[in-house]
C-alpha cells in the first residue's frame, strides 16, 4: 500500500499500534529489492520473512513488532537487502554500527542513506597484502613449477595473530583484473569483510596449469582420460601446506583449514577433501564439475570428520544437470556419514546462476563466514 504523509500519521497515532514498537525506515537510495530487519532478536539472520519491512511509499518502509514479541533488554538490529553484502552504509560507504533501542513500545524512526551491491564498495586500508610466494614454485610431484600467491590480513605485519587458511585453485581469476573472464575480486570481498570483523583469513592462491589445467586437476580415470589429480593433490597437502606453515603464522590445524575452488577446482578440492580429511577440516565447492566422475565413492572410514564443514554452491543457469548433481552429491555425503552432522553441510542454489566468476564472487565471502567464522552479530 501506499500512504501519503497525513494517512501515516493517523496511523501513527493509531492506539493499537502503540501496544508495541513501530518502526518507520526512510531511504535515500532505493530500489526493488525488500528491506529486512536482522538482529539480535532472530540470530541476525537476514532474509527473515518474518522480519520483512513492507514497503509503504517511495523511499517509505515499515514494521510493527507484535505486542507479544520477546524482546532481548536491548533491541540491536541492522537493516538489509537480503544479505550481509547487501547491507546498510552510509552516504560516504562506510560501515554503520549496529543500531540500538531500549524502548519495547512507541514509534522508532531510522534513515539509511546507501546500501552495499555485492559487498562493495571496499575500502583501500583494509586490502589484504598480497604476497607473491614464488613465481617457481617447484611441485616435485608433477616435475613442476607454479606461481603462488599469498593473500594476508591488512594488518598483518602489524599484529602476531595466527590465521586460518583457505588454499584456493585458479589464482588468474581469483584476484586479477585483466583475467579473461573476469576474476572474483577476493580481495575486495576480504577487504569488505575486514572492515566489518567478520574474520581474518590467509588466502593460498594457487595458478592453474594453463593448457594443462584440466588434466591436472583430473583425479584418476575418467571420461576426460587419465588425471593428474592424485599426485597434484599431494603437492598441495604434502608439499605447499608444510612450506606455507613453516613461513606464514597459520592454524594448523585441519579445524582451521580449507580448500576450495570452482568448476574442475571444486572437483579436486572435493578429492583432496576425501582423501585427506585428517588435514582438510573445510570445503569450498562451487560448481563441481561432477559429470566428470558420475559414481563418487566417498570412503569415510578414513576420516574423523564430524566436525568437517562442507559449503556447496551450483547455480541452475549452468548445465541441466548441475543442480541435480548437486544435490545428490549432499545426499551422499550425508549417507555416508562423512559428514555425520547434516547442519555442517550448506548447499546454496541460485536459480539464475551461471557457470562465470561474477557468480562464484557473490558466493565466496557468504562460503568464508560460514565455514570458518560463522557469526552474524558484525
Amino acid at each position: 500500500m501506499n500512504l501519503d504523509n497525513t494517512t501515516l500519521t493517523q496511523e501513527l497515532n493509531d492506539p493499537i499500534l502503540n501496544t508495541g514498537l513501530y518502526i518507520i525506515l526512510t531511504t535515500d537510495e532505493d530500489d526493488a529489492r525488500p528491506v529486512y530487519i536482522s538482529g539480535n532478536f532472530n540470530n541476525w539472520r537476514t532474509q527473515d520473512k518474518e522480519f520483512m519491512m513492507e514497503k509503504i511509499g517511495n523511499n517509505l518502509y515499515h514494521y510493527k513488532f507484535l505486542h507479544d514479541f520477546d524482546y532481548p533488554v536491548a533491541l540491536l538490529y541492522k537493516f538489509t537487502k537480503g544479505d550481509w553484502s547487501e547491507v546498510e552504509i552510509d552516504s560516504h560507504g562506510n560501515r554503520t554500527e549496529n543500531r540500538s533501542t531500549l524502548n519495547h513500545t512507541g514509534i522508532q524512526k531510522e534513515h539509511v542513506a546507501r546500501w552495499r551491491k555485492n559487498w562493495l564498495p571496499f575500502k583501500q586500508s583494509f586490502l589484504p597484502q598480497v604476497q607473491l610466494i614464488s613465481d617457481e614454485f617447484e611441485i616435485p610431484q608433477l616435475n613442476k613449477t607454479r606461481k603462488i600467491w599469498a593473500l594476508l590480513p591488512h594488518d598483518y605485519d602489524n599484529s602476531s595473530e595466527s590465521y586460518p587458511v583457505m588454499y584456493l585453485q585458479d589464482a588468474q581469476n581469483l584476484f586479477n583484473e585483466s583475467a579473461e573472464f573476469g576474476n572474483w575480486e577476493i580481495d575486495k570481498k576480504l577487504a569488505v569483510m575486514s572492515e566489518y570483523k567478520i574474520g581474518k583469513i590467509i588466502i593460498i592462491a594457487i595458478e592453474h596449469a594453463e593448457e594443462d589445467r584440466v588434466k591436472e586437476y583430473n583425479v584418476g580415470k575418467t571420461v576426460l582420460g587419465k588425471g593428474q589429480g592424485k599426485k597434484y593433490i599431494r603437492f598441495v597437502t604434502d608439499t605447499l601446506k608444510p612450506f606455507v606453515d613453516s613461513n606464514f603464522r597459520t592454524k594448523k590445524e585441519r579445524e582451521f583449514t580449507g580448500i576450495g575452488g570452482s568448476s574442475m577446482g571444486g572437483l579436486v578440492s572435493i578429492f583432496s577433501g576425501l582423501r585427506n580429511p585428517e588435514v582438510y577440516g573445510k570445503l569450498m565447492i562451487f560448481s563441481p564439475s561432477l559429470w566428470v566422475v558420475p559414481e563418487l565413492k566417498i570412503n569415510s572410514d578414513k576420516a574423523n570428520a564430524a566436525d568437517t564443514k562442507i559449503y556447496l554452491y551450483a547455480g541452475g543457469d549452468e548445465s541441466e544437470t548441475m543442480i541435480e548433481l548437486i544435490k545428490s552429491f549432499k545426499k551422499n555425503l550425508i549417507s555416508s556419514e562423512f559428514v555425520k552432522d547434516k547442519s555442517k553441510i550448506n548447499l546454496s542454489i541460485n536459480r539464475q546462476g551461471k557457470h562465470s566468476e561474477t557468480y562464484w564472487s557473490d558466493e565466496f565471502p557468504k562460503a568464508i563466514e560460514w565455514l570458518f567464522f560463522n557469526t552474524k552479530e558484525s
